[in-house]
């Protein structure tokens, strides 16, 4: 089984710099192109992919839907494990309204935020079920960068901690017991595209 990981498209309160958490901010025009190019470079690439499964957000969900149609692969019931963190007050705040509000430190602080633990936990939960429902499929699963920055954390402890960027791609292959990466974090396809 191999499971392709890949973070939602830009959408507007990216390029501000807010944090979405839950709220539900729909793709921006760059996002829907990102779409298109992570799904032109999975059409030429060897790995095949049986079906798409993403969170319940939108972002999530409109990438999803743009990189499966390309792909002609279905696209499976949403599912709310894959969610971004919820930030609780920080939501829609920038890094500089938290700080002016919190101080530097403002993640610290009980802001009604989803711990790393909670996080974890339901991603390990997601990836387990996925193992369990369809160990001779590969998937891909379109989420969130806190998620995801979550869930190599747990899987892989601070071997990797480099920003999650939108349309990356990640790639983990399941072999006995552990998810062996094939690929990290990968936003070649966007960088090839450049005008």
């Amino acid at each position: 089984m191999m499971i392709g990981l890949i973070r939602h498209g830009q959408t507007d309160w990216n390029v501000l710099g807010r944090i979405q958490g839950q709220s539900d901010i729909p793709l921006n025009e760059e996002g829907r192109r990102q779409a298109e190019l992570l799904a032109a470079r999975l059409m030429n690439e060897p790995y095949t992919w049986d079906f798409l499964i993403s969170s319940t957000l939108s972002r999530a969900e409109e990438t999803g839907k743009i990189i499966a149609s390309k792909l002609n692969i279905p696209v499976i019931e949403p599912d709310s494990r894959l969610n971004e963190r919820s930030f609780g007050q920080a939501e829609g705040l920038t890094l500089a309204e938290r700080e002016n509000k919190w101080g530097r430190d403002w993640h610290s602080h009980e802001l009604g935020q989803e711990k790393d633990e909670e996080i974890q936990s339901r991603g390990l939960a997601f990836m387990e079920a996925m193992w369990n429902s369809y160990p001779d499929k590969n998937m891909l699963v379109i989420t969130h960068g806190g998620f995801l920055a979550q869930l190599y954390r747990c899987l892989y402890k601070d071997r990797y901690t480099e920003r999650i960027g939108n349309l990356s791609l990640t790639i983990l292959e399941k072999t006995d017991l552990e998810w062996v990466p094939l690929l990290y974090n990968c936003t070649r396809h966007l960088m090839e595209n450049k005008e």
